[in-house]
């Protein structure tokens, strides 16, 4: 399966952005533009049952990792500089980074385990009221932190979203993913999905956990300048990033 890219810039350096669950490639509107202020070819994709990406209702969290992998490599003939995740992102980066293998990979708000076999009927019951719900006026009636445009964005990704894809990979098998040692894990704080254990096991194998205080799961859409400042290897020209 290749899967859709929204490409911007050019360049020799190369950026992979992995949306979360009910998101797309469009989620990182925001962050695009500074990439490519950086000098980065950005490749934002839409992970298989999302935006415009096919649909497979027999999908695995594996099969959508080696579809992430497949996608970058037919793009790009050398290792991305820069790969960010985001939530369930963030776990196929995790999945897809040994054979990705960029340069810095960055993990935000990630669970980096998933437990899989889940009840296929129900989780696709919920995933259809979840696609239902997210219209973009729900969206801003719950989310104070979302703008006008971030509502209009995730409510047509809920459009787009596949339940039965994302079923289908809830109820296969899990699988845990470890960081590798100089990988970057942002989290929000206090967070649902890196907890303060998790951040001493994380420090202790090498990985740099940095927080930003009261953020939502998507900190860049809650703290957008906080987001930003966290990761200057990737955003500042003063500090030189991954080539």
């Amino acid at each position: 399966m290749l899967l859709n890219v929204v490409e911007a810039g050019s360049g020799p350096r190369c950026a992979v952005l992995l949306h979360g669950m009910l998101g797309s490639a469009e989620s990182w509107q925001r962050v695009v533009p500074l990439l490519v202020d950086a000098g980065y070819r950005v490749l934002a994709l839409d992970l298989p049952g999302h935006g415009l990406s096919p649909r497979d209702p027999t999908m695995t969290l594996e099969g959508a990792a080696d579809a992430v992998v497949d996608t970058v490599r037919a793009f790009v003939d050398h290792p991305p500089a820069v790969a960010i995740g985001h939530s369930y992102g963030a776990l196929l980066l995790a999945a897809a980074a040994e054979r990705m293998r960029p340069r810095l990979a960055v993990y935000v708000d990630a669970p980096l385990a998933f437990p899989g076999g889940a009840d296929r009927d129900a989780t696709l019951a919920r995933y259809k009221r979840d696609k239902r719900v997210r219209t973009p006026q729900r969206l801003r009636e719950t989310r104070s932190h979302y703008s006008e445009a971030d509502a209009v964005v995730e409510g047509r990704a809920a459009e787009r979203f596949d339940p039965a894809t994302s079923a289908s990979i809830s109820a296969g098998p899990g699988g845990s993913w470890a960081p590798s040692p100089g990988s970057i894990v942002l989290r929000a704080e206090p967070s649902e999905f890196v907890t303060d254990a998790d951040v001493r096991v994380l420090w202790e194998h090498g990985v740099d956990v940095r927080s930003i205080p009261g953020a939502a799961h998507t900190v860049w859409y809650s703290h957008f300048d906080a987001f930003v400042a966290a990761l200057p290897e990737i955003f500042s020209p003063d500090v030189g990033g991954p080539s």
